[in-house]
């Protein structure tokens, strides 16, 4: 029996029915997990002898629009003693009701939730520190959203400085 379901099967028996799919991709396996259940079985995960996912690598966030629910939010953990990845996936139907944060867990977890926060506007409950990391702090929507308006401005570069400054808004000096 291989990693991958030693460690799905230690998942079911631990939370039952916190699994909603397993997916195997390209050599990657995917698990499912209700949004409920995602902190524990982070927990476990991170905690358990044998398994130790003591690397959050990433958090990203989809935007699947049209389908329902929404948004997904993935968390890419790797072992460092078994030198094993796995990805965690969980469906969100309302992004301002987005899954608890698992920074208790993972220090890094903060940061990388301020970014899906930033761009794609899924709230981690539990996340006080939730604000803009790459946009300013003013911008008006989280730009990665499949529905966010496209706009276009052109890339000012030396030779073009002069022209496209004179377009920008600017704060009046006295």
């Amino acid at each position: 029996m291989n990693l991958d379901d030693v460690i799905v099967k230690k998942i079911e028996e631990a939370f039952p029915g916190a699994l909603e799919e397993v997916q195997d991709f390209r050599n990657e396996r995917t698990l499912y997990i209700r949004k409920t259940n995602l902190k524990p079985v982070c927990q476990f995960l991170h905690d358990t002898a044998g398994l130790q996912y003591n690397f959050l690598t990433d958090i990203c966030a989809d935007d699947m629009l049209p389908d329902f629910p929404r948004f997904a939010v993935n968390y890419q953990l790797y072992s460092i003693p078994n030198n094993h990845r796995i990805r965690l996936r969980v469906r969100v139907e309302d992004p301002e009701d987005g899954p608890e944060t698992v920074a208790t867990v993972w220090a890094i977890a903060t940061w990388l939730e301020m970014e899906v926060w930033d761009l794609m506007g899924v709230r981690f409950k539990g996340n006080t520190s939730l604000r803009r990391l790459f946009l300013p702090e003013d911008w008006q929507g989280h730009p990665l959203r499949k529905d966010y308006p496209l706009g276009y401005e052109e890339v000012q570069f030396s030779f073009n400085f002069d022209e496209i400054n004179a377009k920008k808004p600017h704060a009046t000096r006295d």
